[in-house]
Parts: C-alpha cells; structure tokens; sequence
C-alpha cells in the first residue's frame, strides 16, 4: 500500500509530476506480482518521508502503464529512476538496501 507521500504515476500525469519538476524525482517501476518489488517498497515509503520537500517519491505500475515503461528501456522490476531536471541522471535495476537508493537520491540533490 502506497503511502500519502508516494505519488502513483499515469503516463497522463508523468510530465507534469517527473520531467517538469523543479526537485529531483525518483520513480520506481514495479509490478504487484514482483518479489523484490514487494522488498523495495518499505524503503520507497522511508524515502517518501526522509526525503519530503527535497525529492519526489514515485511509483508506476508496469502492468497499468506498459508504454511508459517501454519508453524508458525497462526490461526488468524493479527499475529505480532518478530524474532530474528532466533527465535520467541515475539507474538501479532490483532490490538493494536503503542506503543504496538514498545516495543515488543525495548526489542530485543541491
């Protein structure tokens, strides 16, 4: 379950939410049959909160929204995506500690 603070992204809302956003985004893409999705979804939630008003928290389910998952290459779940500025600026395919995901967030943010 998403919290408050993790945004469910729609192709229709992706532009406005990620590529327009003045603060880094980070955008998980999952699937709710995904084992290590499931694994990566507390920490997404942590991030949400520890992050709050310094990046975004995104989700995108890959069964919904298949096109805008094919538009960014992703072949395996879960593909962690930091946008910023518009741009992927960083990349993890699969599930790796909190740390992990909290730093590629620490090196765009100014």
């Amino acid at each position: 379950m998403a919290s408050e603070k993790i945004i469910n992204l729609k192709a229709t809302d992706f532009s406005a939410e990620v590529l327009n956003s003045d603060i880094p985004v980070m955008v998980d893409f999952w699937a709710p049959w995904c084992g290590p999705c499931r694994m990566v979804s507390p920490v997404m939630e942590q991030l949400a909160a520890e992050y709050e008003g310094k990046a975004k928290i995104c989700k995108v389910n890959v069964d919904d929204e298949g096109q805008l998952a094919a538009q960014f290459g992703v072949m395996s779940i879960p593909a962690i995506f930091v946008f910023s500025g518009g741009k992927v600026v960083a990349q993890a395919t699969g599930a790796y500690p909190k740390s992990h995901f909290a730093q590629m967030l620490d090196e765009v943010i100014k």
